[in-house]
């Protein structure tokens, strides 16, 4: 099977923690002409295998890893050799899932604009991007860091990761 993300039989899956913005992330991918669906963070690795996606985007959210009853994943997602974006809380919980991330409750918020540093390009930042971004951060919690065999790519003055990859 082709492993083209504009193929339809293959989706994108937007793994849904609570953000506001989940139909967003949605719509934007469907606007670059690849299928994607909304799915709940109840669904099992063997719901997401058979699906077959191209790829998964772990969204935001209202809570904190820390707090009980905070939504996870079935972690078997991260042996299915799908590549994972995870965004905010998407992000914190990859790091909190894997072994050697580590989230820090930091009690300084950070919100609105921030300045991004990229600090090791990477896939994400490789091709040509400015090395000083202003981006829009929304977060009490952050990576401070990344599981193993992750590597920083950017960093803010309150998120020491506020991006990594595993690539």
């Amino acid at each position: 099977m082709t492993s083209d993300a504009r193929t339809p039989h293959r989706p994108i899956l937007v793994v849904d923690f609570g953000a506001q913005y989940a139909q967003l992330i949605a719509r934007r991918v469907r606007e670059a002409h690849v299928y994607s669906e909304i799915v709940p963070h109840t669904i099992t690795a063997a719901e997401v295998a058979q699906r077959d996606p191209a790829g998964i985007i772990f969204s935001g959210g209202p809570k904190s890893v820390h707090v009980e009853g905070a939504p996870v994943i079935d972690a078997g997602v991260y042996d299915l050799d799908v590549p994972i974006l995870g965004i905010c809380y998407g992000a914190q919980l990859i790091a909190q899932q894997l072994p050697g991330g580590f989230v820090s409750n930091t009690g300084v918020g950070e919100y609105g604009r921030a300045d991004m540093e990229i600090v090791a390009p990477g896939v994400v930042f490789g091709g040509g991007q400015p090395t000083h971004q202003q981006v829009w951060m929304s977060h009490f919690d952050s990576i401070s860091t990344p599981p193993d065999g992750f590597s920083v790519t950017a960093s803010t003055a309150q998120a020491p990761v506020a991006a990594m990859e595993n690539v």
